[in-house]
């Protein structure tokens, strides 16, 4: 059984998976919109894995004997500067995932939870693969330059190391 206290902090992991989801979709509606069909396309595989999240937390929270929330979720942004500034916000919001995660784990741990800091260990190594995409996609923009994103949006499925 989770205690209420692992409980509410999976719920929040919850709304924060989904709209991780929903705002990789918005990103790559944006991409798929400017004509960039490879970095649109792993942007929808992005957002697929995470509402993926949010059905595993989904279902450790029943299966645990809890009551998963389906939280509303809030509408992300629909305008971008452009490619730089979406894998600058997919970094962030990776990060902030990565520290929620972490929370949870924090939580379990104190709530003397074994089954879900055993649980949990999987999405603390998904979480270090998603900064690290994340972060080389950066540096290959980086690199490449402005004229550099066609060549990315070629090869970004190459990039995510799943």
């Amino acid at each position: 059984m989770l205690t209420k206290k692992v409980e509410e902090f999976c719920n929040r992991q919850i709304e924060r998976e989904g709209n991780s989801s929903n705002l990789y979709l918005a990103m790559a509606s944006f991409a798929e919109a400017k004509g960039l069909a490879g970095i649109a396309a792993w942007l929808y595989a992005q957002a697929e894995e995470e509402r993926g999240h949010m059905l595993k937390f989904i279902r450790w929270v029943n299966e645990r004997g809890g009551n998963a929330i389906i939280p509303e979720f809030k509408k992300p942004p629909v305008k971008y500067k452009g490619i730089n500034e979406i894998f600058a916000e997919v970094l962030k919001h990776e990060q902030f995932i990565t520290a929620s995660i972490n929370e949870v784990l924090e939580v379990a741990i104190a709530e003397k939870d074994h089954a879900t800091v055993n649980w949990i260990q999987w999405f603390v190594s998904e979480q270090v693969e998603e900064e690290s995409s994340a972060q080389q996609i950066l540096d290959k923009l980086q690199l490449a330059g402005p004229q550099g994103v066609y060549f990315l949006d070629r090869d970004i499925m190459n990039l995510r190391g799943k």
